[in-house]
C-alpha cells in the first residue's frame, strides 16, 4: 500500500476549497474532497504519474483534479502532498 503525506499547509488549502464550495453547494464539496483524496491515493501509488515542476521548487510534481492542482514530491513509498490550488492562482508566487 501506498503512502500518502500531507503538509500542514495542504489540508488547509483542502479545508479552504472545501468551505468555499461548501458555502453555495455541500454536496458539490463532499464531491470535489472525494476526488481530490482519491486522486491523493491514486497518486502515491504511481508517483511519476504527474507533471515535473522543477520550475518551481526540486522534486515537485503536479496532478490536476477538476480546477485544482495537487503539488507533490515523491517519496519514500508514496508521495508528501505540498499545496492543492485553484489553476487560476499565481502558482509561481505561492512557490
Amino acid at each position: 500500500m501506498s503512502r500518502v503525506q500531507y503538509t500542514t499547509q495542504a489540508q488547509e488549502d483542502i479545508l479552504e476549497i472545501a468551505f468555499y464550495i461548501a458555502q453555495d453547494n455541500v454536496e458539490a464539496a463532499h464531491r470535489l474532497m472525494g476526488k481530490i483524496l482519491r486522486a491523493c491515493d491514486r497518486i502515491g501509488a504511481s508517483p511519476l504519474a504527474g507533471r515535473a515542476r522543477e520550475e518551481l521548487a526540486p522534486n515537485l510534481r503536479s496532478f490536476p483534479v477538476e480546477k485544482y492542482l495537487v503539488f507533490y514530491r515523491p517519496i519514500h513509498g508514496g508521495i508528501e502532498v505540498m499545496r492543492v490550488l485553484h489553476g487560476a492562482r499565481d502558482i509561481p508566487a505561492l512557490f
